[in-house]
């Protein structure tokens, strides 16, 4: 057993000791790892590493928002039931195992998939492997523990509208997807999450919870055969009933002609924006240089963006873009917020700033130092046990093969000024732009009705679709 101080500087070690070799961002590539199938058909990714005596462990199912249909947020709430006990182990049980023994476990559900994630001592698996697996195959959907945590999310929706950039994303993509799946906000509304019941997560958990819709990552300190040996014996049993429910239609964005979703919240000091379109898929062979390009425009301090905004002009507090990735498109945006008075003069420089990207172009010596930037963050973010995990899960999710990682590199210095102009030609949105405004709507509404057709709504937790006014 090794005690919670221990394994904090375990962590710290690993940490420091992988710093160390970060900088050599030319010679990374994807440590080796080996792929294999249970019985039962389970996929099964097991990454060996002996750097210090942890092990990360990571259960992804293909079961998110998109699998909601009409009870948004059941995805969400199915997932943070599986750390509320199951079958053989009470919730206290649970918690006590992992806290006494310096691990961690914690469940987290996006668009597409929802993992069940732990992080503990090498000597500690025999005990907590079996727990994980059990939470996972068998959830024990206690009414009372569910009840709580029921009312716990619907007290966050709540307050979370109060806060416009905790809920723009959710507005932008109802904006941008419609009534597509994609749309479908992670954690619901209050109205839908309310409404839940155990038995739905019952249903949802029996529908989508099965191995030939899962996949088990396991990065550490171990011995392969062992492993897949224990593996086989805690998850071999579990079997798929019937066929998985037919997907929804995901959806592609809407963006034929230039809009403004104006979205009132009466007391706002403050204006929140995002605007764009169109992002990429998250296996799009673009999406290393994509990086790069957008580190200049918006994804670093020392960006186009944040320079404009907020070094040069004051106007905010910070500015950037990003690509929004999903596994069969995307969304891209533009993202700010501004005092209500400025409002004009700041959408006005962000998009001024935007349009530089075709006015201007980017020049030899500021791609040199985006991608100098670019090869020197990449690495550290794949350094511990629990990031390589979460990197195979993504892998998993949104089938993207290793040579992406691998050619990162490659694709970063392969990118010139002539090829950075052909991408962000290809890829960034720069007519009929889709435009989120959040804010006090009666001091900017003659604002937005300059940039495209308005439509008007309350900000609300009950749903991120304009009403009928």
């Amino acid at each position: 057993m090794i005690s919670k101080k221990i394994l904090a500087c375990s962590l710290a070690s690993a940490s420091l000791s992988l710093c160390v070799t970060s900088s050599h961002a030319a010679d990374f590539r994807l440590p080796a790892f080996e792929t294999a199938k249970l019985s039962n058909g389970l996929t099964v990714y097991l990454m060996e590493r002996h750097d210090v005596p942890l092990i990360a462990m990571r259960a992804v199912v293909k079961a998110g928002a998109v699998n909601d249909g009409n009870q948004s947020g059941l995805s969400n709430l199915t997932g943070e039931t599986l750390l509320l006990g199951s079958s053989k182990y009470d919730k206290k049980t649970l918690d006590q195992s992992f806290d006494f023994r310096g691990g961690k476990i914690s469940s987290t559900t996006s668009a597409e998939a929802t993992a069940l994630t732990a992080e503990f001592a090498r000597d500690d698996a025999a005990t907590l492997m079996p727990i994980i697996a059990d939470a996972l195959q068998h959830p024990g959907f206690n009414e009372e523990e569910f009840g709580k945590l029921r009312a716990r999310t619907v007290d966050g929706l709540k307050q979370a509208k109060e806060s416009p950039r905790n809920v723009v994303q959710n507005y932008y993509r109802s904006m941008l997807f419609g009534n597509a799946a994609y749309a479908n906000p992670v954690a619901g509304s209050v109205n839908s999450v309310t409404a839940l019941q155990t038995q739905d997560a019952r249903s949802f958990h029996k529908n989508y919870y099965r191995p030939d819709n899962a996949a088990l990552i396991v990065v550490g300190d171990f011995k392969p055969a062992a492993m897949r040996a224990q593996l086989e014996t805690l998850f071999g049993k579990w079997q798929s009933a019937g066929t998985l429910p037919a997907s929804a239609a995901k959806g592609k964005v809407q963006a034929d002609k230039a809009r403004v979703w104006l979205v009132n919240k009466s007391d706002a000091a403050e204006t929140t924006f995002l605007f764009g379109g169109a992002g990429i898929a998250r296996n799009d062979p673009d999406y290393v240089p994509l990086q790069v390009i957008n580190t200049i425009l918006g994804g670093r301090f020392t960006s186009w963006l944040n320079d404009e905004l907020r070094v040069n002009s004051g106007l905010t507090y910070g500015a950037s873009s990003s690509f929004f990735t999903l596994t069969d498109t995307g969304t891209f945006a533009v993202s700010s917020f501004t005092a209500t008075p400025k409002t004009e003069a700041a959408l006005a420089l962000a998009t001024k700033t935007y349009q530089r990207l075709w006015d201007k172009g980017i020049d030899a010596a500021t791609l040199e130092s985006a991608k100098a930037y670019v090869k020197g963050q990449f690495p550290p973010r794949f350094e511990t046990n629990l990031q390589l995990a979460g990197l195979l899960s993504d892998m998993y999710v949104s089938k993207v093969g290793r040579e992406q990682i691998d050619n990162f590199t490659r694709d970063v210095d392969g990118l010139n000024p002539e090829k950075a102009k052909q991408l962000v030609d290809k890829h960034f949105p720069r007519d009929k732009l889709q435009i989120l405004l959040i804010g006090k709507a009666e001091s900017i509404r003659s604002i937005a009705a300059s940039y495209g057709e308005v439509s008007e709504l309350d900000i609300t937790a009950n749903g991120f679709a304009p009403v009928a006014k």
